[in-house]
């Protein structure tokens, strides 16, 4: 059993090497400008080009024109783009990038029927935004919501942190989890003490789940 660890809205390249020293497996880059979190084309590149290997780069984007998630492919690169809005399959796809799709469960959504309408997803973030909200939030919605036995890969956000994601984890088996706010000493301020937490919060629920088995 091993969990993936994202660590989303980095903002400077101290940042991203502080996730990849706590043992973050990825990394998101927010491109929606009403975030606290957002980031520009040139300060991607900077922090994708600072990162070690086997980091991976994932790119936010909230309804986007192509034109945009164009632009910033040719700058920064990205390994992958993760689609927060209401983007059809084939918006999602025509990139030509690995994608996730958020769904928004603070709506409501059943995430059942978006992974049915979205099946090139790489896999799928289940969050709390929706509802007048947004990601990054610091908000959590409630689990039970989850039916059991997801088919596809999907990870949990929303309302982490190192105290509450034992007891998701303990709960929901998901394939990984996304953090941002519960790591921050301030909005869009990555604590390097705080993510170095998470990680290890996650890594000892592993042994303690491998154990159990």
């Amino acid at each position: 059993m091993r969990y993936r660890v994202k660590i989303c809205g980095i903002t400077t390249v101290e940042q991203a090497l502080a996730a990849a020293r706590a043992g973050a497996d990825a990394i998101g880059l927010v491109f929606h400008a009403p975030s606290r979190r957002a980031v520009e084309p040139a300060q991607a590149a900077a922090i994708a080009a600072a990162l070690p290997p086997f980091v991976t780069t994932v790119g936010l984007f909230v309804d986007p024109e192509p034109a945009r998630v164009e632009q910033v492919l040719r700058m920064a690169g990205l390994d992958c783009l993760q689609f927060h809005g209401h983007e059809s399959a084939t918006a999602c796809a025509r990139f030509g990038r690995p994608y996730l799709k958020a769904i928004a469960m603070g709506d409501g959504d059943d995430p059942r029927s978006a992974m049915d309408a979205h099946p090139d997803a790489q896999g799928f973030l289940l969050d709390s935004h929706g509802g007048g909200r947004s990601g990054g939030s610091g908000h959590r919605f409630d689990w039970q919501r989850v039916p059991d036995a997801l088919e596809r890969p999907w990870l949990l956000a929303g309302g982490l942190d190192a105290d509450s994601v034992r007891e998701a984890l303990e709960h929901l088996r998901p394939y990984g989890v996304d953090v941002s706010s519960g790591v921050e000493s301030a909005p869009g301020v990555k604590d390097a003490r705080r993510m170095r937490a998470f990680v290890r919060a996650v890594r000892q629920c592993e042994v303690e789940t491998d154990e159990q088995d």
